[in-house]
């Protein structure tokens, strides 16, 4: 009897239920920001207009923003530890290693779920192969313009922009496993 329901347990957990995101890099971006940059499985996004369809999608792209969790990273006074960081401009760039081919200028936008919350995705469908290995480069822009107000307090002990617009690549990102898998 243990040994069946220990089966069946290995088996649920690697064949029925869905493969888990893939960590694409973790940042932290002053002052105290964390950005964790995930290939997620693909998903029914709406408005269904400005989104990919899911049946032509390979890849929810996503980039979960929140003021850091970890308590050896300082944030700023009154800056809730785990809050999403609303009012950023974050795009993408996929470029297939074997092929060059690109995606390029890939808006990751808004969004809510009720595993991450609030984050900032999109779906894609990837230029060429989904066994074949990719560079990812995402660019964090701060708000710009009148998206956000800045108080004498957060310019005097910051600056006068919530950060500075900052640049991750990463090679070999390998999407097979998320590509294929699918959530329902």
């Amino acid at each position: 009897m243990r040994l069946l329901l220990l089966f069946l347990i290995t088996f649920l957990s690697t064949n029925l239920l869905p493969a888990q995101e893939l960590i694409i890099g973790s940042e932290l971006v002053k002052p105290g920001i964390r950005v964790i940059f995930e290939g997620a499985i693909k998903d029914d996004v709406t408005p269904s207009d400005l989104h990919l369809e899911e049946s032509k999608t390979d890849v929810h792209l996503e980039a979960r923003v929140n003021w850091a969790l970890d308590k050896a990273v300082t944030v700023p006074e009154g800056a809730p530890r785990g809050g999403f960081v609303a009012y950023l401009t974050i795009t993408a760039e996929v470029i297939n290693e074997r092929t060059r081919e690109r995606l390029e200028d890939i808006q990751i936008v808004p969004h809510i779920n009720l595993i991450d919350n609030l984050h900032y995705a999109r779906n894609i469908s990837l230029p060429g192969k989904r066994d074949d290995l990719y560079t990812v480069k995402f660019t964090v822009y701060p708000p710009e313009g009148n998206q956000l107000a800045l108080h004498k307090d957060w310019r005097e002990n910051h600056s006068d922009q919530l950060f500075e617009q900052t640049q991750f690549e990463y090679k070999n990102v390998d999407f097979e496993e998320i590509a294929n898998a699918s959530r329902r």
